[in-house]
């Protein structure tokens, strides 16, 4: 997924459905940093939103290990300064459960369907 795609990807759920709320968050650096931008719309299962992630690529990381009882691990991850990740997931709105739901890849093809 390139940033060029995300955008006509925005586009076209703008224009066949209309964009209810859009952010764009700064992702903290424990999470892995980075950039999710995020769109809520109402599409073909109901409410649904799109998270497309931009985060650094993991090249490596490094393990701290403490012969203390009771002492965790500590693990150091190297980021390239270059190169990124993209990543787009997808949710349904769950009013039963009252939160998000991810939509797996094979759920694609039946809303393609519609």
């Amino acid at each position: 997924m390139t940033d060029e795609k995300w955008e006509e990807i925005k586009a076209m759920v703008a224009k066949n459905f209309g964009i209810l709320e859009e952010q764009k968050i700064e992702v903290a650096e424990d999470l892995g940093g980075g950039i999710k931008d995020e769109i809520i719309f109402n599409g073909p299962l109901g409410k649904m939103k799109l998270d497309f992630w931009v985060k650094p690529l993991v090249i490596g990381k490094t393990t701290h290990y403490s012969k203390r009882m009771g002492d965790t691990a500590k693990v150091d991850y190297q980021k390239s300064e270059t190169e990124k990740v993209r990543t787009l997931l997808a949710y349904k709105w769950d009013p039963v459960a009252d939160n998000w739901t991810e939509l797996e890849s094979a759920m694609f093809n039946e809303v393609s369907n519609f």
